[in-house]
């Protein structure tokens, strides 16, 4: 007979309502917002600005309690002592000592976090080695970027060697490097069992190394689900790149695909289907001029994302 394991995080028609500005108007939050999340995955949740992202994270930590419903973090309530000794945190907007180094605040968060003395030293020095801030352990961080800040913070977040890691927006400020590396330390945690939850409004990231994603727009949550589920395999559309047309083969060109730009001597298009493709190919082989690259282009996250955004509107 199979037991039964409980989700990491589970809500059930969670709300929250606050009221806001001079005349003290209520804006709801969150609305009946329904999820779970198993131990073990990497979920991606994501959603515009003001979508209530942050709100919900709060709610998780323990630090704003839901209007209505119910929340279960780890099987308890967020507010449980036992199950903040569990969780890792970094908030969207981390604030540091200045005029502590790196080495210093994160032997202090390892005290807090009630790691043995003894362990403190080797838990500082892995962790600065995993964020690659080795070379400024002993800096003020009065001087540190903001993706310095953020390396920070996400060490911060794992110095108690948490169950479950809340990382919100986690990418913001890093560069292209940075954010290469951030992905790499999720996708360790996820292999060592860790959970991992995260706010992003930076979807290629969500689409590489997300189990599963949830889209919450104005409080909803809209659809969750595998990236396989939600995306489909079918081509949406075709990317063309022609070079050596004549201005006369252009201007046919470009009044029968879906989106034309002129870059040089090169025209890029996009078509719809492989009727309109054979049209190209056939219009390029009269005018003699060339294709240099034909993609097919498949629906992302960001499609969908998009277009989810666009029927809320609609509403």
């Amino acid at each position: 007979m199979s037991t039964l394991v409980e989700p990491v995080i589970r809500t059930v028609k969670l709300c929250k309502t606050y009221r806001s500005g001079f005349r003290m108007k209520r804006v709801q939050a969150l609305s009946d917002l329904e999820l779970d999340v198993g131990k073990g995955e990497t979920f991606g949740f994501v959603g515009p600005n003001g979508a209530g992202k942050t709100t919900f994270i709060k709610i998780l930590i323990g630090l704003t309690s839901p209007t209505s419903g119910e929340v279960r973090v780890l099987g308890k309530s967020p507010r449980d002592a036992q199950v903040k000794t569990k969780i890792g945190f970094l908030p969207e907007s981390p604030y540091f000592y200045e005029y502590l180094t790196p080495s210093e605040f994160l032997h202090l968060s390892a005290r807090l976090s009630g790691i043995p003395g003894q362990d403190v030293e080797v838990r500082v020095r892995y962790l600065l080695k995993l964020v690659r801030m080795e070379d400024a352990a002993h800096a003020q961080m009065r001087g540190f970027s903001r993706g310095m800040l953020q390396r920070i913070g996400i060490a911060q977040a794992l110095v108690n060697d948490p169950e479950l890691v809340i990382l919100d927006e986690p990418m913001g400020g890093l560069d292209p490097v940075g954010r290469k590396e951030l992905r790499d330390i999720i996708i360790g945690l996820r292999e060592r069992g860790k959970t991992v939850f995260f706010s992003t409004h930076i979807l290629s990231d969500v689409e590489m190394i997300c189990d599963r994603v949830g889209i919450v727009i104005r409080g909803r949550l809209v659809n969750t689900g595998r990236l396989s589920e939600i995306l489909t395999e079918e081509v949406e559309s075709v990317e063309i790149t022609v070079k050596g047309l004549t201005g006369k083969f252009r201007k046919v060109l470009e009044k029968v695909t879906q989106q034309s730009i002129r870059s040089g001597d090169s025209l890029f298009l996009t078509v719809r289907n492989e009727e309109e493709v054979e049209r190209v190919m056939a219009i390029v082989r009269e005018a003699r001029a060339k294709i240099s690259a034909l993609v097919p282009r498949r629906k992302t996250l960001e499609d969908y994302f998009m277009a989810r955004i666009r029927e809320a509107e609609r509403k």
